[in-house]
């Protein structure tokens, strides 16, 4: 169990048999009364974002959450394929599952899943990911000056943002919390 105390961004806790994971958190103490916390929390397996009070003290559920290897394998319509590392079995994800996840994903790539009572609800990505550009219009020379940049279409079909000196076949380190450009690699 979780004391209120112990509630911090990124938390995953159990409430009415489901999973949340904190999103946002407000320590709120009043003039009068008891202290307590404002949380907003996103649901592991619908997607919903709830807001929920708790008071000072209150335990909260721990869930039985088990990380696993697997390897990414290929995607078919709304369907993408997982394999786990040690015994070769093959789990399915839907892109709701998946969320934006799903922009950094490239075959063979090893990833951790959340499992939740024997079923993957949540994957957790590498902070960077290496990525080719398939679609960029070329820089202009001169263009640099300011330090512009300009739209790039990733290998996974993902846009970013990149500096004007890429080009097509460049790699580039891709930041997967915020989709952003890093470095070339």
């Amino acid at each position: 169990m979780y004391e209120t105390s112990d509630i911090r961004k990124g938390l995953k806790i159990e409430l009415e048999g489901e999973v949340y994971t904190v999103v946002e958190f407000l320590h709120v103490k009043p003039g009068k009364g008891g202290a307590f916390i404002r949380t907003k929390l996103k649901s592991l397996t619908k997607g919903s974002v709830v807001e929920k009070t708790f008071r000072s003290g209150e335990k909260l559920g721990r869930p039985d959450l088990e990380e696993k290897k697997m390897q990414f394998l290929y995607s078919s319509d709304d369907q993408y394929c997982f394999m786990d590392a040690e015994t070769y079995e093959q789990t399915f994800l839907t892109e709701e599952q998946l969320g934006s996840s799903r922009d950094y994903l490239k075959e063979n790539t090893t990833i951790a899943v959340l499992m939740h009572n024997n079923k993957p609800i949540a994957v957790e990505l590498p902070t960077f990911v290496a990525l080719a550009i398939n679609k960029t219009e070329p820089g202009e020379k001169g263009d640099t000056v300011s330090g512009g940049t300009k739209a790039a279409t990733l290998e996974t079909g993902a846009v970013i943002q990149v500096p004007l000196f890429l080009n097509e076949g460049d790699v580039v380190k891709v930041d997967t919390r915020t989709g952003t450009y890093v470095e070339r690699a």
